[in-house]
């Protein structure tokens, strides 16, 4: 053998055996390698690499160089649909985003952006490669940036498999839906060591960034699961619901009888407003079975938004949630619905409303943390959209949560509700108290009848529906087929809003 040929025999032995223990590291902290992620996540033999050979330029690192500089990019196929990918390498320097690697993962994004295909990131990375300073910085805003041109034009999912650490964080951010792993996944700006340096706190990854702090307080991920491979088939079920682009329509998938009747409604939801049910029953009944993906599961549970299909047809769903907090409207639940809205307008999901809520909820600290300005998120968001919106109102929609998610005023293109359904300022006692206040205060017995009065006169869907405020009074058993009769009608509605630059929405 000629000595160049010994030589590369040897650093291939040397790369495979460093790939071999690579490998390994990763299995023994439950995780996956970048290229298996891929295999799993893309349809068998469709991935295609680019940039395979792209090496980092820094002299300071010339040791340190390796092909691909720690983050595999392409293309392939899921469900014989094309999306674009990235998967970072954590075995190459901690998955550090030095200028190549991020200029690879821009690339990317680009063609994606450009060819009308999801992009979807696998992140495992320590965050910005110190040791290329200022250009490292730079290149991320670039990502930064295709991450803003791209959204509302192609769907942009993030898988966070690892580590995901200062200047990481931010494109996932910007990216539409963020999934998470429990004991694997980590997010934060600033680690532990650090808050411990500044603050003089003490608190471990988990607790500080892990899937369940960012699932249940935080807001940032979307969905969690309990390992790699079911936060990967999570993707697989996510994309079904939607378009390609924003150019396309959801795809259909007609899966359950469009003439099903909903008899179980009426025993699943009390007559007596004060009493509580699970939404999610509701949910079930009416849409076509076994269809429903919620999101943002763990977050402002007194609101459930999520996907689903209603004789075929993707659709987006907000609920009020009763067995939480009422299904009161508060802060997190209105970036939560405001969010989930807009991301559906942009891809041409129609949206249904099942509206069961007393107001928004009272309170010194709802009210110093800005109620008023994230309440509005909602209200911005509905007006803006100009997807099929449908409302129905289960048993209760009053006052300022009333005209968020139900008011034809706002736009609303049908508006349904149950014989029993209460529409007003407020609900009866607290009307009473206000209006016969004095009338009370002489006979107190006197208030039953007042109450039963202002319900009679005021709290009933035929007061609303005589004034062309609800369209439809509908019995329960009939919800469904009277909510795919609606859809049908509205699926190919057109609305143009006025030309301008950008709105400027209650951030």
């Amino acid at each position: 053998m000629g000595g160049n040929t010994i030589r590369g025999f040897l650093d291939r032995s040397k790369k495979i055996n460093n790939d071999k223990n690579a490998a390994a590291l990763q299995h023994k902290k439950g995780k996956l390698t970048a290229r298996e992620r891929l295999k799993y996540l893309l349809d068998t033999d469709s991935f295609v690499e680019l940039q395979a050979f792209a090496e980092l330029q820094s002299k300071e690192l010339e040791g340190k160089k390796r092909a691909g500089d720690g983050v595999l990019i392409g293309h392939g196929t899921i469900n014989k649909k094309p999306v674009y990918v990235y998967a970072q390498d954590f075995s190459f320097m901690g998955g550090s985003m030095g200028e190549m690697h991020n200029k690879k993962i821009a690339h990317v994004m680009e063609l994606a952006l450009k060819s009308g295909c999801p992009c979807i990131g696998l992140l495992d990375s320590g965050g910005a490669r110190i040791q290329e300073g200022v250009s490292a910085l730079d290149s991320g805003g670039k990502i930064f940036q295709l991450n803003t041109l791209s959204s509302g034009i192609v769907p942009q999912i993030s898988a966070i498999l690892g580590p995901c650490a200062g200047i990481a964080v931010y494109s996932p951010a910007l990216t539409d839906f963020i999934l998470m792993v429990r004991k694997t996944s980590y997010m934060f700006i600033t680690g532990p060591d650090v808050i411990k340096t500044v603050t003089g706190e003490e608190i471990d990854f988990e607790k500080l960034g892990g899937a369940d702090s960012h699932g249940e307080k935080s807001g940032v991920a979307h969905f969690i699961a309990d390992n790699e491979k079911e936060c990967l088939d999570m993707i697989n079920v996510l994309l079904n619901y939607l378009p390609q682009n924003n150019l396309e329509t959801p795809p259909y998938h007609a899966s359950d009888n469009p003439a099903r009747e909903t008899k179980r409604l009426e025993a699943v939801v009390p007559e007596d407003p004060k009493k509580t049910y699970d939404i999610k029953e509701v949910i079930a009944e009416v849409f076509d079975k076994k269809s429903f993906f919620e999101v943002h599961a763990n977050y402002a549970a007194n609101v459930v938004v999520g996907f689903a299909r209603l004789n075929g047809n993707s659709i987006g769903i907000v609920a009020n949630q009763p067995k939480v907090l009422a299904g009161c409207l508060d802060i997190n639940s209105s970036g939560k619905i405001s969010r989930f809205v807009r991301f559906c307008d942009c891809f041409n999901i129609p949206l249904i409303n099942l509206v069961d809520v007393t107001g928004y909820l009272p309170g010194t600290s709802q009210e110093h943390d800005g109620i008023i300005r994230h309440g509005a998120k909602i209200l911005y968001a509905y007006s803006e959209a100009t997807v099929p919106k449908i409302s129905l109102v289960l048993r209760k929609a009053y006052g300022g949560a009333y005209i968020a998610l139900v008011s034809r005023d706002m736009g609303f293109d049908k508006v349904i509700a149950w014989p029993g359904a209460e529409i007003a300022v407020m609900g009866a006692e607290q009307a009473v108290n206000i209006i016969n206040r004095d009338e009370i205060i002489k006979n107190p017995k006197a208030k039953a009848s007042l109450v039963e009065g202002y319900m009679e006169k005021y709290l009933n869907p035929y007061v609303a529906a005589k004034l062309g405020k609800v369209d439809i009074v509908i019995d329960p058993k009939d919800t469904r087929i009277y909510l795919i009769k609606c859809l049908e009608m509205l699926i190919s509605k057109r609305e143009k809003k006025p030309v301008k630059k950008h709105g400027n929405m209650p951030l």
